[in-house]
């Protein structure tokens, strides 16, 4: 390799580190197939990276290792998402990987070792249930089994028609909740695999199981339907152990294991759990316990291929709110001051026999008791009837809840109530601080709502008889939710389902995973189907282009491509000879402000504008996809399709468009009109936001696009003023008003302090405190007010936009995105006149600065006076900009 140095010359100012695979660092058993390898680079770059090799070897320590290997070298810098050599992982075993790259200075050192424990294809074990009650008593699995010595490696491999909790000898195996989470069970349900070494040893052991409705068989939706995914509960599970001698032994779920019922008598997502303290069977997941009167376990006819390694981060306890009391009478309030999803660890003193009763909701009413009607058919209750006398710690099982208050009803002594937050585990990304108090509270809430809503999929509330994956909502927040978390892998698993959900011409469920049916919505009293409709549909092709952007590997791309096509395919056989497409229903700009109150729909820009703005959006998208990982012709061939659409709808729509914020905005970041175009229409938006003071206009579609629409066109002054208005509808006026999450209405609390009764045409009361689909300005406040942005042509932070806007109110800012390459960082402040910036970019990154510059503007960037455009080396750099242009939002 003529590009690479030769093999005798070392670089020891550089080295990799942090090699990692496209999961969470704490996930075993993951896919055999498809890893992929991202790291980083430290130390002093004094020459360019030119390529790298990976080494590889498989075993398990104990004896077997193979011989290491290494690859050729390969040129480029490749530190994001390279597939891994070797070929599919080995079934249960692990591969260990090492990376080095040159230099033309020479190679650096190996990198530190990577161990990668991958799952099985297939499991053995077998299916068992027994006849259980709907949203009744959970069923209690056991099995006794008896190892001749302690194992040195031991793995559980697990999964349920169902939520399921396990133990080993008592002690409870994980930290997850409600596992494993909800996917189109219909064709795929994830396994977990734990490390169980430590809870096993020699002599008798005892495998301990208990199963809940959950989402499998639960009630979900707002229409009380049941049982959506199978009327039977199941466990599997599988043990592999390992000794010292190297022997091998494996336990499965089959007809030996027995089973019974304890203290959960009744357990729904929606309503709550039932636990009788005195039902419990003491010792019943130890050994030694006498199942003697256990029943016997029936085996189910499940096709074994549906259950697989999972991919995303499990649901785990993220933080704990002490809660304190706000009012007692006959039932004592409590405030957890965070509305969070999850559930009151409630201690008490009391009698046997005392029933408690913990109720949840996410507001009071002004009278001071719980606002439940936001709850709709969801009883968001737990009851727990105590065992004896003295001291309880009171948790419910296979259920959580949307709150941030509580009440407990009850005879008993409170000792102490924390409020419990749950959320799919994804790592912490993005920080953002401010000079503006107010702003740091909406990054919050946001955060919170990301957070709450990431409950193993990203549904669109925590509280009500909903909770679900609502595609057009993902789509909105998906930026913003890859900026602040690490979600790459919690996305992609939910990909896997969008596609499996989508129908046979194509078209996009709504809500992913899919449980409606067409009469689960109602238009005027008619059932109406919801498949593929425009901006919630385009999250086949939104969402993926989002989670390249944000990451930079093509993965998810070469994972999603055949549904971007056939969604695309579906929007062009809808549109036919006609290019656009016809009329049909539209959520449109889903709860516009201005739209009635019982009918959300009816937005002020045209639903047929929106919908085939969106269908020419994803049009584009799937073509700049083919480029990537597909077909060059066919992405020529798509994009004439998508300049043909905008073309048209321009024409056929723009008028009208103009009329609305929301349609200036897609006119322009869509590009639906003339780029000639978007100076002119840029003005017009911006006069609108005048016109209004900064009022917000827009619903779920149309909000996301206003502010970086007034940006690209040179408004920030407008932009600002909407960000930073303190009146309703705002985001700023939610925090004043208490918020500490995203609200799904603007004026969900109203001025006067009453609450929003969110009456819809349908007959059900639509209001959320929990909704982050506005949330999606956080995106813009990372890219604009602290001035750091992706680029999509070298994503995943490979090309920084430095690019700090600063206002009036906003005297400094700080943010920080944790890249695949490492830490890129911005930390500004207006000081004498100047803008004094600090920017860091990891090794492998650039950055281009964009900085806020006058007639008279000078900019130095480390002492040397520049041009505005100037390319940033990685490293740290000093910044400064004399007489820059400030954001005057009042003006």
């Amino acid at each position: 390799m003529a590009f690479l140095p030769t093999f005798d010359k070392s670089d020891d100012q550089l080295r990799a580190t942090h090699l990692r695979t496209q999961y969470t660092d704490d996930l075993i058993g993951v896919p055999r197939t498809g890893l992929r390898l991202t790291w980083s680079l430290e130390g002093e770059q004094a020459a360019a990276v030119l390529g790298y090799q990976i080494s590889w070897r498989n075993g398990n320590g104990n004896g077997n290792d193979t011989e290491e290997l290494v690859t050729d070298p390969t040129e480029g810098a490749g530190t994001s998402g390279v597939l891994a050599p070797g070929g599919d992982l080995p079934a249960a075993g692990v591969r260990h990987f090492r990376v080095r790259v040159a230099t033309a200075a020479g190679w650096t050192a190996w990198s530190s070792e990577l161990a990668v424990e991958a799952g099985v294809d297939t499991l053995s074990a077998a299916v068992i249930s027994v006849p259980a009650p709907l949203a009744g008593v959970s069923p209690y699995f056991r099995r006794s089994l008896t190892l001749a010595s302690k194992p040195v490696r031991a793995r559980l491999r697990v999964s349920s028609l169902g939520v399921h909790e396990l133990a080993i000898n008592g002690t409870r195996v994980g930290e997850e909740h409600l596992s494993p989470g909800w996917t189109a069970y219909q064709e795929r349900i994830v396994v977990a695999t734990h490390d169980v070494t430590a809870l096993l040893t020699e002599g008798e052991n005892v495998l301990g199981a208990m199963l809940g409705d959950g989402w499998y068989r639960g009630r979900l939706g707002w229409r009380d339907r049941d049982a959506i995914y199978g009327t039977e509960l199941g466990l599997i599970a599988q043990l592999e152990v390992e000794f010292a001698d190297g022997s091998r032994e494996e336990f499965r779920t089959d007809d030996s294991w027995r089973a019974s019922t304890g203290e959960v008598t009744a357990s729904s997502i929606y309503d709550g759990t039932d636990i009788d303290f005195s039902l419990e069977p003491t010792g019943w997941s130890s050994p030694g316990f006498d199942d003697s009167a256990w029943s016997a376990v029936q085996v189910l006819d499940v096709d074994p291929a549906l259950f697989v390694p999972r991919i995303a981060p499990p649901i785990r306890t993220i933080a704990e709110f002490s809660m304190t009391t706000v009012s007692t009478g006959e039932r004592t309030v409590l405030d957890g001051s965070q509305n969070i999803a999850g559930w009151v660890r409630l201690v008490v003193r009391g009698k046997k026999g005392d029933t408690v009763t913990v109720r949840h909701a996410e507001v009071l009413e002004p009278d001071g008791a719980l606002h439940v009607a936001a709850l709709r058919s969801a009883k968001a209750t737990d009851t727990y009837v105590l065992d004896r006398d003295g001291e309880h710690t009171l948790e419910p099982r296979f259920t959580f809840h949307g709150f941030r208050y509580a009440d407990v009803l009850g005879n008993v002594e409170i000792v102490s109530a924390v409020g419990i937050a749950i959320s799919s585990d994804t790592p912490r990304r993005g920080h953002f601080e401010s000079s503006h108090t107010a702003l740091n509270r909406l990054h919050e809430n946001v955060l919170w709502s990301q957070r709450d809503n990431f409950v193993s999929v990203p549904t669109d509330c925590p509280q009500r008889d909903e909770r679900m994956g609502w595609t057009g909502d993902a789509q909105a927040f998906a930026m913003t939710a890859n900026t602040i978390f690490d979600t790459e892998s919690f996305w992609r698993s939910w990909l896997l389902d969008l596609e499996i959900d989508q129908d046979d011409d194509g078209a996009v469920a709504a809500v992913v995973p899919n449980m409606l049916i067409d009469s689960d919505f109602l238009l005027d009293g008619v059932p109406t189907s919801i498949m593929g409709r425009a901006g919630w549909g385009d999250a086949a092709t939104i969402v993926p282009w989002s989670i390249y952007e944000s990451y930079g590997s093509t993965e998810v791309l070469e994972q999603q491509l055949s549904s971007m096509r056939r969604w695309v395919e579906y929007l062009a056989n809808w549109a036919g000879d006609g290019i656009v497409l016809s009329t049909e229903f539209q959520f449109g700009d889903w709860l516009d402000p201005d739209a009635p109150g019982d009918r959300p729909w009816e937005a002020k820009v045209s639903a047929d504008f929106v919908a085939n703005a969106f269908y020419a959006h994803s049009a584009r998208l799937l073509a700049r996809s083919e480029r990537l990982v597909g077909d060059a012709d066919e992405a020529t061939r798509i994009d004439a399709l998508a300049d043909a659409v905008a073309a048209e709808t321009w024409k056929r729509w723009g008028t009208d468009a103009r009329n609305s914020a929301a349609g200036l905005a897609m006119a322009i970041e869509f590009t639906i009109a003339p780029v000639a175009e978007h100076e002119t229409l840029g003005n017009e938006l911006a006069q609108l936001v005048r016109d209004t003071a900064g009022r917000i206009t827009t619903g779920f579609l149309g909000t996301p696009l206003v502010l970086p629409a007034l940006t690209r066109t040179g408004h920030n002054d407008e932009a600002f003023l909407m960000l930073l208005r303190r009146d309703a509808p705002s985001w700023l006026y939610q925090v004043d008003r208490g918020a500490t999450t995203i609200w799904e209405r603007w004026d969900a609390i109203q001025p006067d302090g009453s609450i929003h009764q969110g009456d819809m045409d349908t007959g059900d009361s639509m209001i959320s405190f929990n909704h982050y689909a506005y949330g999606a300005v956080i995106d813009w406040v990372y890219r604009t007010v602290a001035g750091i942005a992706p680029d999509a042509e070298r994503p995943g932070y490979e090309l920084v936009h430095v690019a700090p806007r600063p206002a009036v109110g906003i005297d400094w800012a700080r943010a920080s995105v944790e890249s695949r390459a490492g830490e890129v960082a911005i930390d500004w402040r207006l000081e004498n006149d100047s803008l004094l910036a600090t920017v860091t970019l990891p090794m492998g990154s650039t950055g281009l600065l964009d900085a806020p510059v006058g007639d008279s503007s000078v900019i130095t960037v480390d002492g040397v006076t520049v041009e505005n455009g100037v390319s940033l080396s990685a490293g740290t750099h000093a910044i400064v900009v004399t007489q820059p242009v400030i954001a005057q939002p009042a003006s």
